[in-house]
């Protein structure tokens, strides 16, 4: 039962969190992606991944983060961004990571597209006294990429061994 509403809370949660704060504030907080991070160590023995596995999938975060810091350093993510998805890649494993990656660079470029067209337009005079709306609609700010990192992570989350888990 508790191992149940790990799996159901813990990373769909992280998920909404992430993709809300990255909207309204264009930022993903560090402890965000460590809460995450530590929620994985403790369900992942709860679902029978053993140590080979879990290394695994801490192998293949490190090269997500490793792989998210070089996109960051061409300006292409922000640094909550490389973190989330790293996170994220924990928590998905072999499996689904490829998946994952391909459906946020879908989604991120759609958002993205999304973006320009809405900062094109003029926004109504009633919506100016919103600091969120203000800063979204700028176009010298960048793309809440968490979005698409969280709707991408979600997609792919019900392939993982921890919903398989689930109700076992």
């Amino acid at each position: 039962m508790i191992k149940d509403i790990l799996i159901l809370t813990i990373f769909p949660g992280a998920m909404a969190l992430a993709a809300a704060t990255d909207f309204f504030t264009m930022t993903i907080p560090n402890r965000l992606a460590l809460a995450l991070a530590s929620g994985f160590f403790v369900v992942a023995p709860l679902v029978g991944l053993g140590w080979s596995d879990i290394g695994l999938h801490m192998a293949l975060a490190l090269a997500a983060l490793a792989f998210a810091f070089a996109l960051f350093s061409f300006g292409w993510i922000g640094g909550g961004d490389a973190k989330l998805f790293a996170a994220t890649c924990l928590w998905l494993g072999p499996e689904t990571i490829p998946a994952y990656g391909i459906y946020g660079a879908l989604f991120g470029g759609a958002l993205t597209l999304l973006l320009l067209f809405w900062r094109c337009l003029p926004l109504p005079s009633m919506l100016t006294s919103q600091g969120w709306l203000m800063r979204l609609h700028s176009p010298k700010v960048g793309v809440p990429y968490g979005i698409a990192l969280a709707a991408a992570g979600l997609l792919v989350y019900c392939k993982t061994p921890f919903v398989a888990a689930l109700g076992g």
